[in-house]
């Protein structure tokens, strides 16, 4: 084939013209608008604004390629030949005019001519007045880009309502979609536009004449977006149908559609000219490209965005799909950086002055994060999913609970979606975002007060929804090694003040002092990062979010356990059926039942939220970063837990740490609480041990926590952890006995608090202190098998007496009120209920006594069974301890006391008052006679080879009995509470008791015994003497034989011993016999038989 060398010449110079103009092909300037004739035409918008760059790169020459010849070969060959690449065909001419007339024409759905429109069936619109105004101007009936903008207002300003007496244009009026909104004719351009430009792209013409017309194409497309930004801003300006929504409202069912469950809010009906999905994002790109650069994008896309976010489907919450809608919206809209940016600087993103109630509502993101399930925001969902509980499958309340959760994380996943691409879109966005979330906490302070009027703050759903947000943000920099705690700037509140702490208590200081380090700290060398300060905003969250939620919870729980009691009540009393009160009781108790279930429901709900999985993870990691960094912060290497932390901290509290607010060190406790009692399980795989480090670090440094409610509060956490419940393990049992540092410090931890919470400075404290005591005997009984803490315990009983002594002290002071508080409520219950037994006579009395007994039995009963189990929890401490460790118990300040105590309650509970404990219902106060019987004589028997304890119970006139004694060996024998070798260690002990006061006796008619004639152990007078025949001590029999039944090693040298080896000292018996004839009183246990004393045959059954 032949080619001309005209072509070819022409083809090399349009290669080397495209290549010169390539660079400036996106920058060719804009033809200023035209002007016209016509009477006063609309305000024209400003005229396009060239691109930077091309909306598409322009194609390239093609590049011909000449073959080469073949050469001839030598000889055939066996591999087949290429195929001969196809010829690629010359580049066509564009004829610019007739295409630019052409494809305007089609792009705006106009012509300048009456026979085209006529053969269109007037679709096309003739515009007759611009064509006679051309004509009129000498113009040529062409459309180019010249006239584009004359031509484009020309058809915007048709109103198919208007009348005409021009005939020949009553066509075109006619022909007019009547209900086609300008937005509407204006996407419809953009997508005839966007049409052509790909049907250019795909010939073959010469790319100089191809970019020239890319470059009308651009210029139009500018045209139709400028148009299509002043009609979002300005819908009137133009001829509009009636009875149509204008305006932004207009591209906001286009972002709805988004969703793939759009739901009904979404016209179903909607015209070809709304954007389809695949468009969206390149009209919003070029409403971008548009105006962004000249600051236009808040007037032309905010009002959008407000309709958008404050669509009237969401005040139906999770009833419908609309949510869906708007948040695909919303993530299309954010997607685009310069439009992200855009809503955080729109005056509705962070209202000013706006109260709390009213924020969740008026701020632009508000009305999405109200949504969710609690009762109190959406009842219709808790009467909806949980009400009928009792009749309701539970499979159906397990799926209704999934389904639900599912829904939350998928809105709570995508608002993190939205505020993440606010947060990346700009540096000023990213500070909208921090004043957005700083403001939504700072005016709901109230939250975290006591009593909390809802109606004056936010809803607990949008709080909730700020915290896990908040809590997504912080994921990054919580890895598990703590690799980035330290770009955390620990003087953050002394640097920033967009946490509000003017009324927060701080850990161990004032406000004052608090205000005063403030000012002692040096400047911010740079603004706080965005680590530090999403870590600070979440804990202010958490404080005003999920564990003020928490007690929400546990309020329902409170007061659905009331309505049960009521219902046990009035369903256990069934006096009032065939009254003239049966109608009403049964009103009464449906009432209740109704009440009760809709308490339900609403647990359920907050359920749905507060145990959803994925969130409870968010919270445990966050809690043991935070419990983590509090420790590093008081940690004098700041390496925190690589290594970890020495015990106990310094005495001197930094004050960067004092001056900190107080919920910090609350709310980790409070989440501690909250997750062992409601979520064990969710332990299992990390916050264990953080949880106990946490404890312990602030157990064995009181001092470094003011408030003693908090202190209690970590005692609360370990006593919790130690529970086993139904299918759930303890979460802290195996860790205390086995952790390196439970082990060396949970004992003397333990103590000291006992002691501590004596005085709290609290009104209550005389109370306080018997339930964090509760909980550190609950405790000790849970870890007391353990022989590093049992060694633990001596440890500090040898190297601490003084503070050891005083825990004893206090334990023994505890028992001594808690049993005669309770013993003593006891017998006033029981005159009550022998009163009340003897209904003939109890009626006879007047109603107003009988009304204040009855009053006066169920408080008793709410204070007895307290006290009760409080005593059995301190007399059980005090068994273990004098079972352990016996010294600290018998200095001269504890003995006597201990000893008079014992009596008393032996007293109370086997001498003649026993009978007034005889109370019905036993079980109803946690009182078992047996029990603290048992532990009571296992307290006399633990100290039985005491000589200070004897001589004690001896001295004690007012309660000791030897009578009582045996009344409770025989009790104990015959109720097996004890063991036929205990009951005898007993008799001795006894006898020792006995003998000891007749020692006593002697002394007050002879004077000082000599020594040698007192037993060595238990300081009384020898009455049968003997000679242990390996350390060759002289003691008493008795003596030996009560020590040898739970001891069978010599006291004095440990080594093995049996009573068969002791020598008697005959001549020792006899000078002893000698000294106790010259007494004057010989009617004492030294003038009876040994056997003779005590009575308690351990061989009767």
């Amino acid at each position: 084939m032949s080619t001309n060398p005209q072509d070819d010449a022409d083809r090399i110079r349009l290669k080397r013209l495209a290549k010169l103009q390539g660079a400036a092909s996106s920058s060719s300037p804009t033809p200023a608008a035209s002007t016209s004739a016509s009477p006063a035409p609309p305000p024209t918008p400003p005229p396009p604004k060239p691109e930077t760059q091309p909306a598409s790169p322009a194609p390239k020459p093609p590049v011909v390629h000449k073959r080469s010849a073949e050469p001839t070969p030598a000889a055939p060959s066996p591999v087949p030949l290429k195929k001969k690449a196809p010829a690629v065909a010359a580049p066509a001419h564009l004829d610019l005019p007739a295409w630019e007339d052409e494809t305007i024409s089609n792009v705006l759905n106009v012509t300048l001519k009456k026979e085209i429109a006529e053969r269109t069936g007037y679709e096309m619109v003739w515009l007759k007045h611009l064509a006679d105004e051309m004509q009129g101007e000498g113009l040529h009936l062409q459309l180019n880009s010249e006239v584009a903008d004359r031509t484009l207002i020309a058809r915007l300003e048709l109103d198919p309502q208007s009348m005409s007496d021009d005939l020949e244009f009553l066509p075109v009026l006619a022909s007019l979609p009547p209900q086609q909104t300008v937005f509407e004719y204006l996407v419809g351009c953009w997508k005839r536009l966007n049409a052509a430009r790909s049907a250019l792209l795909k010939k073959n013409y010469v790319p100089l004449e191809q970019q020239r017309a890319m470059e009308v194409l651009d210029k139009l497309r500018d045209l139709i977006i400028s148009y299509t930004g002043l009609t979002l801003q300005e819908p009137e300006m133009f001829p509009q149908p009636s009875g149509k929504q204008l305006g932004p409202a207009e591209l906001v069912p286009s972002l709805m559609a988004l969703s793939t469950m759009s739901g009904p809010y979404v016209a179903t009906s909607m015209s070809t000219t709304i954007l389809d999905a695949s468009e969206v994002e390149t009209f919003l790109q070029d409403l971008v490209r548009r105006f962004e650069p000249d600051n236009e994008l808040d007037g032309v896309l905010g009002p959008v965005v407000a309709q958008l976010c404050f669509h009237p489907s969401l005040a139906e919450g999770f009833a419908n799909d609309g949510w869906r809608s708007i948040v695909s919206g919303l993530e299309a809209l954010v997607s685009i950086k310069p439009i992200a940016a855009m809503i955080t600087r729109l005056p509705q993103w962070n209202p000013e002055n706006v109260p709390a109630p009213q924020f969740e509502k008026a701020s632009l993101l508000g009305p999405l994060l109200a949504l969710g399930v609690f009762e109190r925001e959406w009842p219709s969902i808790a009467k909806t999913y949980f009400s009928g509980h009792e009749t309701r499958p539970h499979g159906e309340i397990t799926s209704a609970t999934a389904s639900l959760r599912g829904t939350l994380k998928t809105l709570q996943s995508s608002l993190f979606q939205i505020f993440n691409a606010l947060v990346r879109a700009s540096a000023e966005s990213r500070e909208a975002v921090l004043q957005f979330f700083a403001r939504a906490i700072n005016i709901n302070r109230k939250r975290a007060g006591m009593q909390v009027d809802p109606a004056t703050v936010s809803s607990d759903c949008f709080m909730m929804n700020l915290q896990v947000l908040l809590l997504m943000f912080c994921e990054p920099f919580m890895d598990a090694s703590y690799s980035k705690m330290d770009r955390i700037d620990p003087a953050y509140y002394a640097h920033s003040s967009r946490i509000d702490l003017s009324d927060e208590t701080r850990i161990n200081a004032t406000n004052d002092e608090a205000e005063q380090w403030r000012k002692e700290q040096p400047p911010a060398t740079a603004p706080p990062n965005f680590i530090t300060e999403i870590f600070y905003l979440t804990l202010a969250a958490s404080h005003i979010g999920q564990q003020k939620i928490v007690n929400n919870v546990e309020e329902l729980s409170r007061q659905y356990d009331e309505i049960r009691r009521h219902l046990e009540t009035l369903n256990g009393d069934q006096s009032w059926r065939g009254t003239p009160f049966q109608a009403r009781t049964e009103a009464a108790i449906n009432a209740a039942k109704a009440q009760q279930d809709a308490l339900f429901a609403a647990q359920m709900a907050y359920e749905v939220q507060l145990g959803e999985p994925e969130l409870v993870f968010r919270t445990i990691s966050f809690v043991n970063f935070v419990s983590t960094w509090i420790i590093r912060f008081v940690d004098l290497r700041k390496k925190h837990p690589n290594p970890t932390i020495e015990l106990p901290l310094p005495k001197e509290v930094p004050a960067a740490f004092r001056v900190l607010p107080e919920y910090l060190i609350e709310d980790v406790i409070e989440y501690h609480l909250y997750i062992i009692r409601q979520s064990p399980n969710s332990l299992e795989l990390s916050g264990k041990n953080e949880m106990l480090i946490w404890c312990l670090t602030f157990l064995t440094s009181t001092w470094y926590i003011k408030n003693p409610f908090l202190k209690a509060k970590i005692v609360d956490v370990l006593f919790i952890g130690t529970w086993s419940w139904g299918e759930h393990r303890s979460v802290l049992t195996t860790l205390l006995n086995t952790h390196s540092m439970a082990l060396k410090h949970l004992m003397p931890a333990l103590m000291n608090f006992y002691i501590e919470v004596e005085q709290t400075g609290a009104s209550s404290q005389f109370y306080d202190k018997f339930n964090s005591r509760r909980s550190i005997a609950h405790i000790f009984k849970v870890i007391w098998n353990n022989q590093a803490h049992r060694d633990a315990l001596k440890n500090e009983a040898a190297h601490n007496s003084e503070r050891f002594v005083r825990f004893v002290n206090l334990m023994i002071n505890d028992v001594t009120y808690l049993l005669d508080e309770s013993l003593t409520d006891l017998a006033k219950i029981h005159d009550i209920q022998m009163e009340m037994k003897d209904r003939a006579t109890f009626e006879s009395k007047p109603l107003q006594y009988r009304r204040e007994r009855e009053a006066l039995l169920r408080q008793l009963e709410r204070h007895t069974s307290t006290y009760v189990q409080l005593g059995n929890n301190t007399v059980d401490l005090l068994k273990l301890f004098t079972g352990e460790t016996k010294e600290p118990f018998m200095v001269p300040e504890i003995v006597d006391r201990l000893a008079a105590m014992l009596d008393y309650n032996l007293d109370a509970l086997v001498g003649p008052r026993c009978q007034e404990l005889a109370v019905s219902n036993r079980e109803k106060y946690k009182f078992d006679p047996k029990r603290l019987l048992s532990d009571i004589l296992q307290v006399y028997l633990n100290l039985s080879d005491q000589g200070e304890f004897a001589r004690a119970v001896a001295a004690d006139e007012r309660s000791y009995r030897k009578e009582l004694f045996e009344q409770a060996a025989a009790i104990a024998q015959r109720r097996m509470l004890k063991s036929p070798d205990e009951i005898e260690k007993l008799r001795l002990f006894v006898v020792k008791v006995e003998e000891t006061r007749a020692t006593l006796q002697a002394e007050d008619d002879l004077g000082d015994i000599p020594d040698e004639f007192l037993d060595p152990l238990m300081y009384t007078l020898m009455r049968d003497p003997v000679t242990l025949p390996s350390s060759r001590v002289v003691v008493d029999r008795s003596t030996i034989k009560s020590h040898l039944l739970s001891d069978t090693k010599d006291p004095f040298n440990r080594m093995p011993l049996s009573i068969e080896d002791v020598i008697p000292n005959v001549e020792l018996k006899q000078r002893i016999d000698a000294f106790l004839s010259e007494r004057r009183n010989k009617n004492t246990a030294y003038d009876k038989p040994a056997e003779d004393l005590v009575h308690m045959d351990v061989s009767k059954e």
